[in-house]
C-alpha cells in the first residue's frame, strides 16, 4: 500500500498482518481523492474507522491541513502513528485509539468540526447510519462539508440520513464510495 498523490507521493505504508483491517485499495483512494481534490487542500480531515491511516494521510500529502484518525485498535493505531513517523506528517495529524462513538464525543467537546469526513466501518456491520446520526448530532461536519462512506456496493448506505442527503455514488470493484452533504 502507498501515497498515490501530493507531498509523499509513492511512500509505502505500513499495514497490520492479518484480516483484522481492510485498507481502502489504492485504485478507490485515488478515485476518492480525484472526486475531493479542490476540497482537500487546507481541510480538516476526519478519518473514522481508519485502519492504516491510508485515507488520512493521502489527504494530509495532497495538503489537508490538519487530520484525525480514529482507530480502537490498539496495535493498528500504532502502525498508523508509525505510518505519520515515516511520512513526517505527524505534526498536522491526531490518532485517537478510541471506540469510534467515544471518539466523536471527545471531538464535539472540542467544537472543532471538519470540512471531510470518511467512515469506512467494517462492511456489513451497520455502522454507517449510526455513525452518521453520531456526526450531525455532534455537529462535526460543516456546513459545506462532504461525508464520504465506503461500503461494500451490495450493501449501500442510504440515500438520506437525518440532513446529510447522498449526491453521488461510485462503484470500483467490490467498493462502494457514497458522497453525503447537508440538503439545501
Amino acid at each position: 500500500m502507498r501515497i498515490i498523490g501530493g507531498l509523499v507521493r509513492g511512500r509505502n505504508l505500513k499495514s497490520p498482518k492479518g484480516m483484522s483491517t481492510r485498507p481502502t485499495s489504492d485504485r478507490v483512494r485515488e478515485a476518492l481523492f480525484n472526486i475531493l481534490s479542490p476540497r482537500v487542500s487546507g481541510s480538516y480531515f476526519l478519518d473514522l474507522f481508519s485502519g492504516t491511516g491510508a485515507v488520512a494521510i493521502e489527504a494530509l500529502s495532497r495538503g489537508a491541513e490538519r487530520a484525525v484518525m480514529v482507530e480502537k485498535d490498539r496495535g493498528t493505531a500504532g502502525i498508523i502513528l508509525s505510518n505519520l513517523k515515516l511520512c513526517n506528517l505527524t505534526e498536522k495529524a491526531e490518532v485517537l485509539n478510541l471506540d469510534t462513538n467515544r471518539a466523536i464525543s471527545v471531538l464535539a467537546a472540542r467544537k472543532v468540526p471538519f470540512d471531510l469526513i470518511f467512515i469506512d466501518p467494517p462492511y456489513k456491520k451497520n455502522f454507517e447510519v449510526p455513525t452518521m446520526e453520531q456526526v450531525q448530532r455532534f455537529d462535526l461536519l460543516v456546513d459545506n462539508g462532504i461525508l464520504v462512506v465506503e461500503s461494500d456496493k451490495n450493501d449501500l448506505p442510504p440515500d438520506d440520513v437525518g440532513k446529510l442527503t447522498a449526491y453521488r455514488r461510485e462503484k470500483y470493484g467490490d467498493t462502494a464510495l457514497t458522497f453525503y452533504r447537508y440538503d439545501s
